[in-house]
């Protein structure tokens, strides 16, 4: 192992014959964005087997090739440790569980360089994250919403990284979503198997896309309210918006969520009393394999106060 790289070995699919090189190494390679391995290979970070290194990420394949990128370790940039409260769920040497709270945004972006859940992970990690995510994102393996609560994984390893990464790529991770949500769905349970993408009307926004990648979505009612019901989202995708553009397309957006939905005139005094300013979504569930222990992982978290106070409110 060189000091200070990750060395990544990526097998190309068959299938892949007549694709772009940085487009054929984002299939086979997961837990890097097709931007990032772009770069990458325009730094002369990616080699063929003979050593040979691969500049031009338009190059075209013959499916079936076998290539190595080497990725630097992050270093903090920008990013700074900062001692900000984390509420684990679960830590060892090779990963940590976070019950990220609403408000927390995951990662450095334009308008939050700092306190983030990456800047508190930094500290209170001492800077041992996984560098496959590059320097903005050490650790990070998937994102919940800012003003979404709940569980979600980050790793501290490169091999921690790269196994759960791959569970997240094949869907074998357990993740369920409490959500509040307008009006009264007809069925007790039904899913939602609609493809997701960049609205092409405004690109801050996910839309329902017949082009995009496929997203499915299982609900279930667990409790009728006020003009609203309490459901449990399992995903079997997990795209960007998911669970909101999904209970949205089918009548029923998560009650507070400024982006895709419109709140009912009936909620929204209920909303400015309690001062409820986010959408009504916690991740409350996520099961996966240590992906070095083997061992089958399960974390639960109640919806937390504000969500709660909402649905008391929302009971009476």
């Amino acid at each position: 192992m060189v000091p200070g790289v990750s060395i990544i070995e990526a097998v190309v699919s068959g299938a892949a014959k007549g694709w772009r090189l940085d487009r054929a190494l984002a299939d086979a390679v997961p837990t890097l964005s097709r931007e990032r391995l772009k770069a990458l290979i325009s730094s002369g970070a990616v080699s063929d087997p003979s050593g040979a290194l691969m500049r031009d990420p338009a190059r075209k394949l013959l499916g079936g090739e076998t290539f190595t990128v080497t990725v630097p370790v992050p270093r903090p940039a920008h990013n700074e440790a900062q001692d900000i409260p984390l509420d684990i769920a679960f830590e060892d040497e090779h990963l940590i569980v976070i019950d990220k709270p609403a408000g927390l945004v995951v990662h450095p972006a334009a308008g939050n360089f700092d306190g983030t859940l990456v800047n508190a992970l930094l500290h209170h990690c001492g800077g041992s994250l996984s560098g496959i995510g590059g320097v903005a994102r050490p650790g990070i393996v998937h994102r919940i919403d800012k003003d979404t609560s709940g569980l979600m994984v980050a790793a501290k390893t490169d091999r921690a990284h790269e196994g759960l990464a791959k569970q997240f790529a094949d869907h074998s991770i357990d993740r369920r979503y409490r959500a509040l949500v307008s009006g009264h769905l007809m069925a007790a349970s039904g899913t939602v198997d609609a493809p997701l993408a960049r609205s092409p009307q405004n690109r801050k926004k996910v839309a329902i896309v017949r082009t995009g990648k496929r997203a499915v979505t299982h609900w279930r009612k667990i409790k009728s309210l006020h003009e609203a019901d309490l459901v449990e989202c399992k995903l079997e995708t997990g795209r960007t918006h998911q669970v909101r553009v999904h209970m949205a397309s089918i009548g029923h957006p998560l009650i507070g969520d400024p982006v895709y939905g419109r709140t009912k005139q009936v909620h929204r005094k209920v909303l400015e009393t309690l001062n409820f300013r986010r959408q009504a979504l916690h991740a409350a569930h996520l099961g996966f394999i240590h992906p070095i222990t083997r061992n089958a992982l399960s974390f639960d978290s109640e919806i937390p106060a504000d969500m709660r106070e909402l649905f008391d409110t929302l009971s009476d």
